[in-house]
């Protein structure tokens, strides 16, 4: 039997997706406002430096991976215009029901779709950026997920990574504290689900550090990737060309 990790927790590999999916649909209705509340509304600016550097062009087609509840698809279309194409993907149906309602309701129609970020149902070579935000993390097997990514994406196109890193050494403490402490307490109090931020605090510790991550996506067939430390590496933007 495979074995991998949920939080800190080893469990089945056959098990994982479903335990995700759990703390997902425990979580869509008051996702947005937990990200505000967590991040100190930080995750927006996180976000908005993501879409600077993607640099998208009218035209363009983007795939959004583990999209939620929407906000960088939204941004992209703006970017693509009338003549792009932006494709809103989860692997959670919770989450992708939230976003795309909250997508109609500020007027974008794009194209959401539940699919597994492991095995993409696109041909090779049709985006000219892809981006992940805050979703590799609760990926199975994120080498296999990496080299979907930069299958879809088209020679000299872009993937680009938002996810909590390895912070810097003076603020390893108080984000202990903060992610262990505060975190699961807010989860109950706001949320109603202290476990589901008990895992995001875990999970970030066992997601790989900015030169793991760096060599993996390198290892998935990016010929360049370089990464830029948010906050103090509490969040790190991994960008990746294709050759």
């Amino acid at each position: 039997m495979s074995t991998t990790h949920f939080g800190f927790q080893t469990v089945d590999e056959a098990d994982k997706a479903r335990r995700v999916r759990g703390v997902f649909d425990s979580v869509a209705s008051r996702y947005d406002v937990m990200n505000d509340l967590m991040s100190l509304g930080l995750h927006r600016l996180w976000k908005a430096y993501a879409v600077s550097v993607a640099h998208v062009q009218p035209g363009q087609a983007v795939l959004d991976i583990a999209g939620g509840t929407g906000d960088l698809s939204e941004a992209f279309a703006r970017k693509v215009g009338p003549s792009g194409q932006v494709v809103h993907t989860d692997i959670n149906e919770a989450m992708l029901r939230t976003g795309r309602d909250r997508l109609l309701d500020a007027g974008v129609v794009l194209s959401s779709l539940v699919c597994d970020a492991e095995k993409l149902p696109f041909p090779d070579a049709h985006f000219d950026v892809v981006t992940v935000a805050f979703g590799l993390r609760n990926m199975t097997h994120k080498d296999r997920a990496l080299r979907e990514m930069c299958r879809v994406i088209k020679p000299g196109g872009k993937l680009l990574v938002l996810e909590f890193s390895k912070v810097a050494e003076p603020l390893a403490k108080p984000y202990d504290w903060y992610s262990f402490q505060v975190l699961p307490r807010l989860g109950k109090l706001v949320a109603g689900d202290d476990a589901s931020y008990r895992y995001l605090a875990e999970s970030i510790r066992m997601h790989p550090g900015q030169e793991e991550l760096k060599a993996l996506m390198k290892e998935a067939g990016f010929g360049h990737v370089d990464f830029h430390n948010l906050t103090g590496g509490v969040v790190a933007l991994h960008v990746g060309i294709r050759c």
